[in-house]
């Protein structure tokens, strides 16, 4: 019997620390969700390009997109970036758009949280809202006021409430039809990616978590960090035993059709 663990690629982000130029993903997107899933992970930096990330898709059993705070550039949906929408990052938008095109045509599943959640709508067709700050009437808090002394744990300290819609993959998953999730994001769906299906709304219809499947091919994205409470949390604990589930082999298996890219990419 092998005792090989799944190899679960990790996308980095591009940063500027101290005036470096850093490829950097924090560690609570891998050392505690590693140890979760039992997979082996790979730090993958955000300037790969077409023929590595062909490579890199091989290897893995499974793509996990985590948080940033960038945000994807809206030129990839067909908007204009204003003032107070970046910062960009242009190395991890092309490098998670070629990886998720591999990892889809390959059959294998996909994890994403946050800007990675924002990612996979994206790819699919679909375009963000980057005004959640300016909430319109009825909305509710996405995020707490940003000041030079808010603690970063602070940030994570608003919750709010998520219905998840009957016979989805997180009604399964988690058992639920109302869960409560932390909520630290300044951006949103806006109109909802091509065959992406949605499995969670806030109060005021916002779209918190998404998925897609065909063939072997699962993806799962949410808007919340569930890796922020993953030790404590039983719904967060049951999201990411599901993705493990998926990385230690079910439901893998070629898709059916690999005519996946998206428009313009």
């Amino acid at each position: 019997m092998s005792d090989r663990k799944p190899l679960l690629g990790i996308v980095s982000c591009s940063r500027d620390v101290g005036g470096r130029q850093v490829h950097a993903v924090s560690h609570r997107y891998v050392e505690p969700v590693l140890d979760r899933l039992g997979a082996t992970g790979l730090i993958v930096p955000s300037q790969a390009d077409a023929a590595s990330v062909r490579q890199l898709a091989t290897l893995f059993d499974g793509l996990f997109l985590p948080g940033s705070f960038s945000n994807v550039n809206p030129r990839h949906y067909g908007a204009e970036a204003e003032a107070g929408h970046g910062p960009f990052d242009e190395g991890r938008d092309r490098t998670v758009f070629l990886l998720l095109e591999e990892m889809l045509k390959q059959g294998k599943p996909v994890f994403g949280i946050c800007r990675g959640f924002q990612e996979l709508n994206v790819f699919f067709g679909g375009s963000l809202r980057c005004d959640l700050g300016h909430e319109a009437a009825g909305s509710i808090p996405h995020h707490l006021p940003v000041h030079e002394e808010t603690a970063f744990a602070q940030l994570f300290s608003l919750n709010h409430a998520v219905s998840i819609a009957p016979g989805g993959v997180l009604e399964t998953v988690v058992g639920r039809r109302r869960v409560v999730v932390n909520s630290v994001h300044h951006q949103g769906v806006d109109r909802l990616g091509r065959g992406l299906r949605v499995e969670a709304l806030a109060d005021d219809g916002l779209v918190e978590a998404i998925s897609w499947q065909e063939g072997g091919a699962a993806v799962l994205g949410v808007q919340w960090h569930p890796e922020w409470d993953l030790a404590t949390d039983p719904v967060s604990q049951a999201i990411f035993d599901h993705f493990g589930r998926l990385l230690h082999g079910e439901g893998h298996g070629a898709l059916a059709s690999p005519a996946l890219r998206r428009a313009g990419a």
